[in-house]
Parts: structure tokens; sequence; C-alpha cells
């Protein structure tokens, strides 16, 4: 499955379906699909995720090879970090739905 992020501040973002739950779970939602954020509520989501990836930048230095080949948590999150900060900025709804494939 392909999860699908919009927001009328910011270009549309797909990603699989795992790693898009995890990263609505850490941002404190349901993890269901699919879901949308009140622009009231983004702050608070885009900081439980920027924390979520500087605690795992921490992580990564202490890793060993076998973490170097595993896509860190920051650069699975980073265009979403983008997509948040925008409808911030626009005080703008973030919804999420399944999409193609």
């Amino acid at each position: 499955m392909l999860v699908t992020f919009t927001s009328r501040a910011h270009a549309d973002i797909t990603m699989f379906g795992d790693v898009a739950k995890r990263l609505l779970e850490i941002m404190g939602m349901s993890g269901n699909v699919p879901g949308a954020i009140r622009p009231e509520d983004i702050p608070d989501a885009l900081a439980r995720l920027r924390k979520a990836v500087a605690d795992d930048a921490d992580e990564d230095d202490d890793g060993d090879d076998d973490d170097k080949r595993k896509v860190s948590l920051s650069r699975r999150a980073w265009p979403l970090i983008e997509l948040l900060a925008a409808a911030e900025r626009e005080d703008s709804l973030v919804s999420w739905d399944k999409s193609g494939g």
C-alpha cells in the first residue's frame, strides 16, 4: 500500500504504507488511513516528529555496520517534515489517504 499526504501548502508526498503509519504514530496520530490533521494540531505533530528524528540521529552515532544499510528515520521523515512545516506556515489542513499501486 502507498499513502499520499496532501496539503494546499505543499506538493503531495507519497510513501510506503508501513513507513507512513510509523511516522503518523510518532506524530501522535492513530496511524489510520485515511486521516487528517487540523492546522492547530500541526505544531505538536511536527515537534514530535522532529524530536524522534533527533533522537534517532543520536542513536545512529553508536550504530554498527548493519545500521548503515538501513534507511534512517530522518531520511524517511524529511519530506513529511517539509510538508508539515509548509502547512503550519500557511495554516493549512494536512490529509492522507491510500494511493495508486
